[in-house]
């Protein structure tokens, strides 16, 4: 027994599934999809099958379950009677603990609990790992080769994935909110929203790759184009004087109350 379910064909299951063909091809993997609607559409897309739960076990050995977490309790409890630690149960749910899961599944079954997010569409994801009372370190490299195709992969204890969740989990929306406020200040400004749109996004993209290639610490990139007097230090003062520093910590910190919470809401 081989190969690869993807259980669940919404916005994360399709941008790990889309990421996963695009490297490997389709061979090998299936999606299951409550909606027969939405499971065809994804079959025709990417080029790979589909299958019921038990069809789905059956035919794989690693399962992704890329569901909401209010919907992971009733995915299991359908599960359980047809996995084991034959398999591989490999959790995207936000927020929940693999004691949650180990809980519902026979006795033995080896998951990892992973967090990622939707750049894993472009292959720029940001997945994070930890493993649980029954995943050994075979597991871990399993999974990390799984999703190492789409983007970069770390390895945390389970205990820092709430913090992980607000990080870089809902970290997307974070930045495209930002990038949103700046195309409509260059609006404001009298510039077309169009070209105030290339302007932003590319000086998005400039900025994230000198952070990961430079080696700099980000106060000293943002100090390099800080210049006495300027115009960017004038800016600068601004979102100190409106705590926009303060809010984007406590917004944060407000992601994280809600990962835990969802961890918690079935116990």
């Amino acid at each position: 027994m081989g190969g690869l379910a993807v259980v669940g064909g919404g916005k994360i299951g399709e941008a790990l599934l889309s990421g996963l063909v695009r490297q490997g091809g389709g061979a090998g993997i299936v999606v299951v999809e409550r909606s027969v609607t939405r499971a065809a559409e994804l079959a025709g897309r990417y080029g790979i099958g589909t299958a019921d739960l038990a069809g789905a076990a059956a035919g794989a050995r690693v399962l992704l379950l890329a569901v909401k977490p209010q919907d992971i309790d009733g995915l299991l409890v359908q599960l359980a009677p047809h996995v084991g630690p034959q398999h591989l149960v490999v959790s995207v749910a936000a927020g929940v603990p693999t004691s949650r899961l180990e809980a519902a599944l026979p006795t033995g079954t080896p998951v990892v609990r992973v967090m990622p997010n939707t750049p894993a569409l472009v292959d720029e994801g940001m997945s994070v790992l930890s493993a649980g009372r029954y995943a050994a370190e075979a597991h871990l490299d399993e999974a990390e080769a799984l999703l190492s195709p789409v983007g970069q992969v770390r390895r945390v204890p389970e205990s820092q994935q709430d913090a992980v969740t607000a990080l870089s989990g809902s970290g997307p929306a974070y930045f495209f909110y930002l990038v949103e406020a700046m195309i409509d200040a260059g609006i404001l400004l009298g510039l077309p929203r169009d070209l105030a749109a290339d302007l932003i996004v590319q000086t998005a993209l400039g900025a994230a790759v000198m952070l990961r290639d430079s080696g700099e610490h980000p106060v000293r990139l943002r100090e390099a184009v800080t210049s006495p007097g300027g115009t960017t230090i004038a800016a600068v003062r601004e979102l100190e004087r409106h705590g926009v520093r303060a809010a984007l910590i406590a917004a944060i910190e407000a992601a994280h109350d809600r990962s835990v919470q969802l961890g918690r809401s079935a116990t």
